[in-house]
């Protein structure tokens, strides 16, 4: 069960096995063993084998992401494909959030009933054809009580009917990366090619966490109410009251998925993404989850930046109509994901020439930040100009000359 990088599509495979290797590097600098990379996720191993090999997880398949990151902290048959039952619901959320940041909808949009959402069976909020109810009120269906009705009439509410909005599902699961998957509908029941990978759930599960954060806002609730108290909502994901610093995020229960979920949770900076797929029941998928997250927050931590208070903020610039460019840090991470207790070992440096010839134009990368473990180098990002410079001209020369005597 060697560890990897998770791949993104919009990275590309060149960038994740860079990335690989800065951490394979980590590993090794802090006097860590190393595995072998992955070849087919351009992964590398960041802790002893024999810890990771020592979990025994009561499910078909799983994985443990580094949320932030990407990182795979550990995974067990992360490719095998098989049905996700509700968790396919991550991918209806995500596309139903996208509209909202785009103004497609609002959260008081409402949220038509048609006899084919009214028909599904499973998990639901027994939807009547013709029942409106706001976008928000369907959102909480679905991340409480994981209501397929829900699902589907947010669904063609948002592509105009379940199957175009599947196969937006499966062009976004295309964009994402997910290699292993193929959606037949928008709420995980038991159809044929219907399938994931507990690597391509956690794939969806980065994308929503990262880029719809406010799904945690529904995903968190506990309890709540629809039809003025006359239908309960009661959370599936029982790790709410059980386990400390859970956030999310989806559970999946069907005959032919077993018992799954993909599970999101925080402590002292770390975010880890924990995906079960077939459990026998929910105990052991509750189970699972807890190992998995257990083993990532004790033997990783996200560590802050080392110190760069005193970074150059402008870089000097010759021959141009200006004689400095403000530089641009936004590359940096805020932390980096290394073993437990590897922090201290990071240092830091800003790499920049003296002066940059002009011309310049803005988002130019001038230099880069190092971060060393022990003497050696385990990752860089880029510095940029924050602004950009022309070349020197007579009009250029005559103003600068002017500024001088003012």
């Amino acid at each position: 069960m060697a560890a990897g990088w998770m791949r993104r599509g919009q990275h590309g495979a060149g960038a994740a096995r860079r990335l690989a290797a800065a951490v394979c590097l980590l590993g090794m600098a802090l006097g860590l063993a190393a595995l072998p990379a992955k070849a087919a996720v351009g992964g590398a191993q960041l802790v002893p084998a024999e810890e990771g090999a020592s979990l025994s997880l009561p499910c078909r398949a799983a994985v443990l992401v580094d949320q932030n990151t990407g990182a795979v902290l550990y995974e067990k048959d992360a490719d095998r494909q098989m049905p996700i039952a509700s968790i396919t619901k991550v991918m209806t959320l995500l596309l139903t959030f996208e509209a909202l940041h785009d103004g497609r909808l609002t959260l008081d949009t409402p949220v038509p009933v048609s006899e084919h959402a009214a028909s599904m069976g499973g998990s639901q909020i027994w939807l009547e054809p013709g029942e409106h109810f706001t976008l928000d009120e369907m959102l909480r269906a679905i991340c409480v009580s994981s209501a397929n009705d829900a699902a589907v009439a947010v669904a063609e509410l948002v592509g105009g009917s379940e199957e175009s909005f599947v196969a937006r599902m499966n062009a976004k699961a295309a964009e994402l990366g997910m290699e292993n998957t193929s959606f037949r509908n928008a709420c995980g029941l038991d159809t044929e090619g219907h399938l994931s990978t507990a690597r391509d759930v956690a794939v969806m599960s980065r994308a929503i966490l990262n880029e719809c954060p406010e799904v945690l806002h529904y995903s968190g609730i506990w309890t709540d109410t629809l039809r003025g108290g006359e239908t309960m909502l009661v959370n599936t994901n029982k790790l709410l009251r059980r386990y400390e610093g859970i956030t999310g995020l989806k559970t999946g229960t069907t005959g032919g998925a077993g018992v799954c979920i993909s599970a999101s949770a925080s402590r002292n900076g770390l975010d880890l993404i924990a995906v079960v797929l077939g459990s026998d029941s929910s105990a052991e998928r509750f189970e699972a989850a807890t190992r998995l997250l257990d083993y990532g927050f004790a033997n990783y931590e996200a560590a802050p930046l080392p110190d760069l208070s005193g970074r150059p903020l402008y870089l000097a610039v010759t021959g141009g109509d200006e004689t400095d460019v403000p530089l641009d840090y936004s590359a940096l991470p805020d932390s980096l994901l290394v073993p437990k207790g590897g922090g201290a070992a990071l240092t830091a440096a800003v790499e920049l020439p003296e002066t940059l010839p002009a011309p310049l134009t803005l988002g130019s990368e001038v230099g880069r930040v190092t971060v060393h473990a022990n003497g050696a180098e385990v990752g860089a990002w880029p510095v940029y100009a924050a602004a950009g410079a022309g070349g020197m001209d007579f009009a250029a020369a005559v103003r600068l000359m002017a500024e001088s005597f003012l």
